[in-house]
């Protein structure tokens, strides 16, 4: 039993070396911006080559600015490439909120991106109502589909996609399934403002903690409206505050998000809009819809839309900032 005893302390002191657990931090640039991952893990993996290979998959899928993905391939016409899984991926998850958002999440407003000089081709000099119907010929979910060949299908082939509005947020899934796979159960990962959390800051033995932007915020002095708890969720945040363009001639103000009903490029009463979702493909998608839906059309979509919480700050009749946010939001926030 002596012995027994001795082999089985020798046993676990060996198992708890073994199991101790790191605090790594990873920065970086991806999808056109920088990255931070903060994650704790006893396993030893190359984790900075695993990063690296998640972004540059996403890229060579879905990247508009790298002219052999697959989505500048398609764009330019090509309708007999196959899609790989990515893209199968984030076109299904724009069907869905395009669904259910009554056509106002709609990624084939490429057209419309490059238009008002948000894309990577130079904008129109002018866009008036005429080239404006005559642009959104080209614009409609409806008008594309996968078919049994695993090819896209699109009525138009002037049709341009543009997953902008949710291939970061499924970039940021994706680095977070690949930490996953590696057995890393807690973990931050923040991209662009959007994160993804998984389990807790064991440092802290808290959860993680996300912080809402305020659109007075500068970015070399940036402060906060909110702060968060997420517990294996993700938030997306949009806003207008700083993705604008002023044509250098007539002045007019055109913002980054575009009412793909109307074509129009103006600012709706929401001038930003945070979302917390299970994914943050969802979180990100459904962040740039509301803020293309407006006020009173937002606050009917969470009435139905229970898988996601949001909060926005938006002008009211009087032209004064409020804030918005659902119950499920409100129970998140850090005192």
């Amino acid at each position: 039993m002596k012995y027994l005893a001795t082999i089985l302390v020798v046993i676990c002191l060996v198992s708890c070396e073994k199991e101790e657990v790191k605090f790594h931090v990873l920065q970086g640039e991806a999808f056109g911006t920088i990255y931070t991952i903060q994650f704790f893990s006893s396993e030893e993996f190359e984790v900075q080559k695993g990063i690296d290979s998640v972004i540059y998959g996403v890229n060579r899928s879905v990247s508009t600015y790298m002219p052999n993905s697959d989505i500048s391939k398609v764009n330019r016409g090509d309708s007999t490439l196959v899609i790989d899984s990515i893209f199968k991926d984030v076109f299904r998850i724009s069907e869905a909120v395009h669904k259910k958002s009554n056509g106002y999440f709609d990624p084939t407003i490429g057209v419309l991106r490059n238009a008002y000089g948000f894309g990577d081709i130079k904008a129109l000099n002018k866009i008036d109502e005429k080239v404006l119907d005559s642009l959104m010929q080209f614009v409609g979910f409806d008008k594309v589909s996968i078919t049994k060949n695993g090819t896209i299908k699109k009525e138009n082939p002037n049709i341009y996609f543009d997953f902008n509005a949710v291939a970061k947020g499924y970039g940021i899934d994706c680095l977070g399934r690949y930490l996953e796979a590696n057995k890393v159960k807690n973990y931050l990962i923040e991209l662009g403002g959007e994160i993804r959390a998984k389990g807790k800051n064991i440092s802290k033995k808290k959860p993680w903690i996300a912080g809402i932007e305020s659109i007075h915020s500068e970015l070399e002095d940036r402060n906060y409206d909110a702060k968060i708890r997420l517990e294996n969720k993700s938030m997306a945040s949009s806003g207008n505050y700083r993705k604008f363009r002023t044509d250098s001639l007539t002045g007019k103000k055109y913002v980054h998000t575009i009412n793909p009903l109307t074509g129009s490029a103006e600012q709706s009463d929401i001038t930003s809009a945070s979302v917390v979702a299970e994914t943050c493909a969802i979180a990100d998608a459904y962040a740039t819809t509301i803020m293309a839906l407006g006020f009173e059309k937002a606050k009917v979509l969470l009435k139905d839309k229970l898988e996601i919480e949001a909060y926005f700050t938006y002008s009211d009749s009087l032209h004064t900032e409020q804030v918005y946010m659902t119950d499920g939001f409100r129970r998140l926030l850090v005192e």
